[in-house]
Order: structure tokens, then sequence, then C-alpha cells
């Protein structure tokens, strides 16, 4: 069974390394191709090198297992990229990615997949709160140029959910907890409650939360960054974030 997958590492003799060792064959028996080999540029902001790229196919025996894996990328000292049935746009958001976080010296694991019109990055390693930022305004900007990226060159409309450290798992739980407090509380008092100052994907994660808690509407006001959920007695209709 013929097989290609696409690494990227610092060197294009490392992405070679980790590709033919992922087939499980000799250099002699692959085919390779410099996708880039990483000498056109710098990284992210100009820090740290630019990645390396390649694309090696070879004949190897089919496996019994046919379940499919997911796509890994590893940055650091083992990087890596497994692209067979990945899209260009999500091939280049997880790129980016990991030139960002090897540019600010994150070492870890990154995991992406694609779901329809979403592509899900998610980064695990030691120390990444260089990449997440203060209420995680650090990773919502990552996430924002990541979808810049993924868009550029997409004829489809796509959205770029990403992960850094468990972060953003972390704090949507930590949302949900609060809007359901805030419902429980609204009815308790039959008053309106304003919520604390969310991003604008916090606050969609609000309104989504509390459309199956009854007895409840919300809606968003104030400019940003202060614009906050206000969570009232079933009354008033629910409008954009």
């Amino acid at each position: 069974m013929e097989k290609t997958v696409s690494k990227t590492a610092r060197t294009v003799e490392e992405a070679i390394r980790v590709a033919i060792e992922e087939l499980g064959v000799s250099e002699e028996d692959a085919v390779i191709e410099v996708v880039d080999d990483g000498s056109s540029g710098k990284g992210f902001l100009g820090m740290g090198r630019k990645s390396a790229t390649v694309r090696v196919t070879a004949d190897v025996p089919e496996r019994a297992d046919t379940e499919e894996e997911e796509d890994h990328t590893y940055y650091g000292d083992d990087e890596s990229f497994e692209g067979d049935a990945v899209s260009v746009a999500e091939e280049e958001a997880v790129n980016f990615v990991a030139d960002i976080l090897s540019g600010i010296g994150i070492h870890g694991k990154l995991d992406s997949y694609r779901e329809e019109d979403t592509i899900y990055i998610s980064v695990n390693g030691q120390d990444c709160g260089a990449a997440i930022g203060r209420h995680g305004e650090t990773l919502e900007a990552i996430a924002y140029l990541t979808n810049l990226v993924a868009n550029k060159n997409s004829e489809e409309r796509l959205r770029v959910s990403l992960d850094i450290g468990g972060y953003k798992k972390r704090r949507e739980a930590i949302i949900i907890s609060l809007a359901n407090k805030a419902a429980a509380r609204a009815l308790r008092s039959g008053n309106p409650v304003t919520m604390e100052a969310m991003s604008p994907s916090e606050r969609r994660i609000v309104h989504f939360a509390l459309q199956s808690f009854g007895g409840v509407s919300t809606h968003s006001e104030g400019e940003e960054p202060e614009r906050r959920v206000i969570v009232s007695p079933a009354g008033e209709e629910q409008t954009e974030v």
C-alpha cells in the first residue's frame, strides 16, 4: 500500500528522519520531496528559524487496524506533521501555529483534525503560559491570526478552534459553571444578572449553554473589551454576542 506523509521539523534532515521512521522504511526505499527547506525566512515576527517541510511517499505493509488516527505535529526537538488527508488550509494553519510556538520557545505536541468547516488544533506541553497570556488574550490573538492564515487561500469559509495547554477546555468549563450560577440567581431574584466581561467566543459559550436552561434569556451589552452577558428571567429576547 502506498502511503504519503508530510513532516515539518527544524531541518530537512530531521523532517526526513521522522517521516521514514513513521513509514517504517529506509530512506532509499522512499520518494522524498522537499516542500520547504526552511531557508526562505524566519518564524513568527522574525523569531526563531522557519520550519522545513518534506513530503515522503513509500510502499508500506497494509495495516490490520484501519481505524483513522489523528494528525500529529511535534515541534521543538521532535517536530512533525502527518498530512495524508489533510487539507492545504489545515496544513497551513498547523504550520503557522507551530512556527509561533517554536519562535517563543514552547516545546510540546500539537494535534489537529478537521470536522466539517472547523479546524481543531490543540497544543500540549510545558510552560505554555506565554502562548496563553492574561485571561487567554494571547491565545485569542494567535487563534485570530491562524483563522486568517487558514482562510487566506481557501475557497470555503473555515473556522479555527485553538486550545493551548488545555486552557480553553478548562475555561469553557468555568464559563458554563458561571453561566448556570448566574441563571439560577436570576431566577431566584427575579432580576437580571450581569456576568464578568468576556471575549466574543466566551460570550457565545454562555449564550449556547443557557439555551437549554429554562426560564432565562441572555443578551450582551457594552463595548469591547468590557462587553458582558446579561442573564435575565425569561421575557427578554436573546441577541447577538
